[in-house]
């Protein structure tokens, strides 16, 4: 009778198997879910910050890959697997929603070219194009196709054929495909590009590059000068996102977060202007779009008092 009592008394007291397994099971369903964001390598620094303060908020971690935008596009076409794509265009996520891969695309942010300049060369925005069509000026910039910063590089050497007829055969002759391409000569780890191929390496006197790179370089670097281009060779960079199909809620709460009031007075931190959304096609929305007239008044006000500053080292034209 006493056998039968601890008997019973032990079964109460322990757990089964099923129980366990039940209470594990629920705890790991508690656990917030990972998000992975794919971003273009100049959304590396904005995105950061924005992925921290979004794990801080909702507990879910982020995983971020940054690379050219063109490469990340492929590499989703083939098969990874993204919540969020961030690109430095707006061409390559929606080729992924025309292929029925993501969700519409919304114009989040924008960037323009600028030119990036070794210390000791005079240029200004009068003198721009005749430097680049210098022969004796080692001209970087991006590789088209794989990164966006390429293809707008070309839209300059176009904008400049405009001009000059012939440019556009020689600077597209002349022009070193530093970086974004498969080719492109490996930088350290660690090391900023424009400042390690104009400083270190010297392979280029001048670089094509995003304004929100040269206020990268100008904070390792503070004796490279930036120059705008002048208005017959400006060439805005238009940013695009995109959720991925089959992506989390949490993938989606992470797109939204980014194109919140406070995701993009991060972006705007970095440089970035987001004065507006805009949803792409345009007679399509996906959630975050609902919140893009508040964005767009709020961002209008911070928008008009960062115009007020002037940075020191951007060199810009007096006409």
């Amino acid at each position: 009778m006493l056998a039968v009592s601890l008997v019973t008394c032990v079964s109460y007291i322990m757990p089964t198997s099923e129980a366990i397994a039940a209470s594990l099971t629920n705890q790991n369903q508690s656990e917030p879910s990972t998000v992975t964001l794919y971003g273009a390598g100049s959304l590396r620094g904005a995105l950061s910050e924005v992925a921290d303060e979004f794990t801080k908020e909702y507990g879910n971690p982020v995983k971020t890959e940054f690379g050219p935008s063109g490469t990340l596009r492929g590499r989703l076409e083939n098969g990874e697997q993204a919540d969020v794509f961030a690109s430095a265009d707006v061409g390559n996520p929606l080729k992924l929603y025309q292929e029925g891969l993501s969700e519409p695309v919304v114009n989040f942010t924008s960037n323009r070219m600028t030119l990036v300049v070794k210390p000791g060369l005079s240029v200004t925005p009068d003198n721009l194009l005749n430097v680049l069509l210098d022969s004796n000026i080692k001209l970087g910039t991006s590789t088209p196709i794989s990164d966006p910063s390429g293809d707008y590089a070309q839209e300059i050497f176009r904008k400049a054929d405009t001009l000059r007829p012939g440019s556009f055969q020689t600077l597209d002759t002349k022009a070193l495909r530093l970086v974004g391409g498969p080719s492109s000569p490996p930088v350290p780890d660690g090391k900023n590009n424009l400042v390690y191929f104009l400083e270190e390496t010297k392979q280029a006197d001048v670089f094509l590059a995003y304004y929100t790179s040269a206020l990268s370089a100008l904070k390792i670097a503070p004796d490279l000068q930036v120059v705008e281009l002048p208005d017959n060779l400006a060439v805005k960079a238009d940013y695009g996102l995109t959720v991925l199909k089959d992506a989390s809620p949490d993938g989606k709460k992470l797109a939204e977060y980014i194109l919140s009031p406070f995701g993009q007075k991060i972006l705007t931190k970095y440089g970035f202007s987001s004065e507006s959304l805009v949803s792409v096609p345009e007679s399509q929305n996906w959630g975050g779009m609902v919140l893009g007239v508040g964005i767009a008044l709020v961002l209008k006000k911070t928008s008009a008092s960062s115009k007020k500053r002037k940075l020191r080292k951007v060199t810009t034209s007096h006409d």
